[in-house]
């Protein structure tokens, strides 16, 4: 295994990776920083959200700086200002001890002054969106005549957040002998396009499977009618007491509407859309971070530019109109060795497109069968035991009042405590779930009946043969007491 001191990376650099707790790279890493500081040749780097490409391009870039050059050389393009502000830390942050190399990160949804006074002060790397860049450019404040190279992050989402003019004019003011790096998750035409009007013979270079998904990412759907279809994420969210994951809605609308019934039900949950303003998308986000929220509904182009460790659960709430975008969604878990898990709800019209998405996948996507409320109630009280059980207890703090409590709850035997105890936190699953309906779909056969098709249902059909089973060797047992007892007499 290859380690940081083997690219032959300056002293500082080495040192900034060091602080960040850095120790071996990311294949992605492995494959593109040896290339990007031996030679200048474009690249297009096919990798999925969370990989290290950041450091995979910016660290070469960092050290190829000339940083008495007081003009602009890297431009780097990013879809969303989360992300733009994210690559700019992360570049800050690796330039640590390098203070004379400036880097400023410029975009829209905030005030453009400030960020042209950043220009003019000396920028080394400009980190932006392609509309503020683009509206640098033209106010003159930009300056790109003299890159030395220009790198397109997460490219296939620029083009589906309409960039693709912002692109081609921003490509077409940059120098013809420049390095272009371009790195995307998938590879539609439109991103070939681009290789080929901008980019001299790339490379590329791919980390695993072509539009696959990650490998310790577990893959299920269940199938609901559309009227349904909240009730079953209320079900799939209940089910996962601990779930902390990011619920992909359609349209802004029903993002917020998605949200506002959850937090209404008494989840911690939020939404992120185009419609709010940049304050509230930071508050969001920073709640979302801090892990104050379980559940963040959210539209696929507000979450661009989210990279948030440790997500458990992707939900998709909607099928996506991509099937590229599916995988995208789900490469958000499933990180840094810990297994994740993407649920899909599908309507009866959809489960086509599972099938379609099985293909490029290249994996089984299990349909399963929606929880029932004994099931969720049972998860949830045990969840709950646990939380209580793993509690420390403060002897000094609590030991004054026990005689108290001791002496009021004197009358309440051991079985009625626990009764009451479980009752004051878990009354509200218990009122809910209360004769819930069985919301799944079942195929039918040829005889009318429903039947599901899924894993669980063939558990569920092998213990019903059991059951039949053990039934009819306790009914001979039976008999043969009887025949035994009647020779007997």
């Amino acid at each position: 295994m290859s380690t940081f001191e083997d690219f032959g990376l300056n002293e500082k650099l080495l040192a900034a990776i060091k602080k960040r707790g850095f120790e071996n790279p990311t294949p992605i890493q492995e494959k593109v920083i040896p290339q990007l500081l031996s030679s200048e040749k474009d690249i297009i780097g096919l990798a999925q959200t969370g990989t290290g490409k950041t450091a995979a391009f910016g660290l070469p870039i960092i050290e190829r700086i000339d940083a008495n050059l007081n003009q602009t050389q890297a431009i780097i393009l990013s879809p969303t200002r989360e992300l733009c502000v994210q690559i700019a830390k992360d570049l800050i942050s690796f330039a640590e001890f390098m203070p004379e190399v400036k880097i400023v990160a410029v975009y829209g949804g905030a005030s453009i002054e400030p960020q042209i006074k950043s220009l003019k002060a000396g920028a080394h790397i400009v980190v932006g969106t392609p509309g503020r860049v683009m509206d640098l450019i033209e106010r003159k404040a930009l300056k790109i005549g003299k890159i030395k190279t220009l790198v397109l992050d997460e490219a296939d989402e620029m083009l589906d957040m309409g960039f693709k003019e912002d692109l081609d004019n921003i490509l077409s003011s940059t120098p013809d002998f420049k390095q272009t790096l371009l790195f995307s998750a998938t590879m539609p035409d439109d991103i070939r396009r681009i290789a080929e009007d901008y980019m001299m013979q790339p490379m590329e270079i791919s980390v695993g499977k072509k539009n696959s998904g990650a490998e310790n990412v577990d893959h299920v759907y269940y199938l609901v009618s559309a009227k349904n279809r909240y009730l079953a994420l209320k079900r799939i969210v209940d089910i996962n007491p601990n779930i902390y994951g990011i619920v992909f809605c359609r349209t802004r609308k029903e993002t917020q509407e998605v949200a506002d019934k959850l937090i209404q039900d008494g989840y911690n949950a939020d939404s992120l859309h185009g419609d709010l303003s940049q304050a509230q998308r930071d508050m969001v986000m920073a709640k979302f971070r801090s892990k104050h929220l379980q559940v963040l509904v959210a539209t696929d182009v507000a979450a661009r530019g989210i990279d948030v460790n440790d997500l458990t659960h992707i939900i998709n709430y909607n099928l996506p109109d991509e099937r590229e975008t599916y995988i995208h969604r789900s490469g958000r878990t499933g990180r840094a060795g810990k297994r994740g898990m993407c649920i899909t709800i599908v309507h009866t019209r959809e489960e086509h497109k599972i099938r379609e998405i099985e293909k490029l996948l290249k994996k089984e996507i299990v349909r399963k069968k929606i929880p029932d409320g004994k099931e969720i109630c049972m998860i949830q009280l045990m969840s709950m035991i646990d939380k209580v059980m793993a509690i420390e207890t403060i002897d000094g703090q609590i030991k004054e009042f026990l005689p108290a409590i001791m002496l009021r709850l004197q009358s309440l035997d051991r079985e009625e405590l626990i009764k009451r105890f479980v009752s004051t936190e878990f009354n509200r699953f218990l009122n809910y779930y209360k004769g819930a309906a069985d919301i799944n779909i079942y195929d039918k056969d040829k005889k009318g009946k429903g039947r599901m098709t899924s894993t669980s249902t063939t558990r569920t059909r092998n213990a019903k043969v059991a059951s039949r089973m053990r039934r009819k060797v306790a009914s001979n047992a039976i008999q043969m007491t009887d025949s035994t007892s009647a020779v007997a007499r």
